[in-house]
């Protein structure tokens, strides 16, 4: 299948290299593709800067945003929340319609430095999901892998097995299911998928975010999850 990954931080990153390992085309959709192969400042959170990744990962096709939105059959956001919309708006006209887009994004803002906190505009009363559906109504948005580290997204059986929960949110049932078949793929079993209903749920897994970026600075390391029991 052919699948857009756009954002070139390391969840993008990690994504990509997945893909690539279970057969997908994969082409990483960024704002500036010639500024990208050059930047080596690592993030926020340490990684390394997509110019150096790129080095050690050839077999990556970094594109403009434009050229990964008319190439994938599946686009996955994991650009910055706060430049979601924009950066799909990038697409030409109709290129995303009648698409599934994956949301793995969050409305996070990172100005007061870390931890950073939720953008007001995109919570609460409505989320970064709802919102990208809305912008694309052509289009069928299903948020989820967001309340985790990028590690799990793609190895959820490097803890416990397996045994945590991941949730959907989406308008669409069937979308729904072509990105469970995905995440099937990643080693999500059925049984650890929580559909949590429509896209307004999605406003429940973005506001998990500071809870999970509190255990993360308590235990200093991303390696954990959520399960529910009951």
């Amino acid at each position: 299948m052919n699948i857009a990954v756009l954002g070139t931080g390391t969840v993008g990153q990690t994504l990509s290299a997945r893909l690539l390992v279970l057969g997908h085309e994969v082409m990483m959709g960024t704002r500036n593709v010639q500024e990208a192969k050059i930047r080596t400042t690592k993030d926020v959170y340490g990684n390394p800067g997509i110019g150096d990744w790129l080095k050690n990962n050839p077999r990556v096709n970094l594109v403009t945003f434009a050229e990964a939105i008319a190439f994938g059959q599946i686009i996955i956001n994991a650009t910055q929340g706060g430049k979601s919309v924009e950066a799909l708006r990038n697409g030409n006209p109709g290129d995303l319609d009648g698409k599934i887009i994956i949301d793995i994004g969050n409305p996070l803002d990172f100005s007061r430095g870390m931890p950073p906190v939720l953008i007001p505009e995109l919570c609460n009363t409505t989320s970064l999901g709802e919102e990208i559906q809305k912008a694309f109504p052509q289009s069928y948005v299903v948020k989820t892998l967001n309340t985790m580290w990028c590690g799990l997204m793609v190895n959820p059986a490097m803890i416990a097995g397996g045994d945590h929960h991941n949730f959907l949110s989406g308008n669409n049932p069937e979308a729904k299911l072509e990105v469970k078949k995905l995440l099937n793929q990643f080693g999500w079993k059925d049984e650890n998928l929580l559909d949590l209903g429509d896209i307004s749920s999605a406003r429940g897994t973005e506001m998990i975010l500071p809870v999970w970026l509190r255990i993360m600075t308590a235990k200093q390391s991303g390696v954990f999850n959520f399960k529910v029991i009951g």
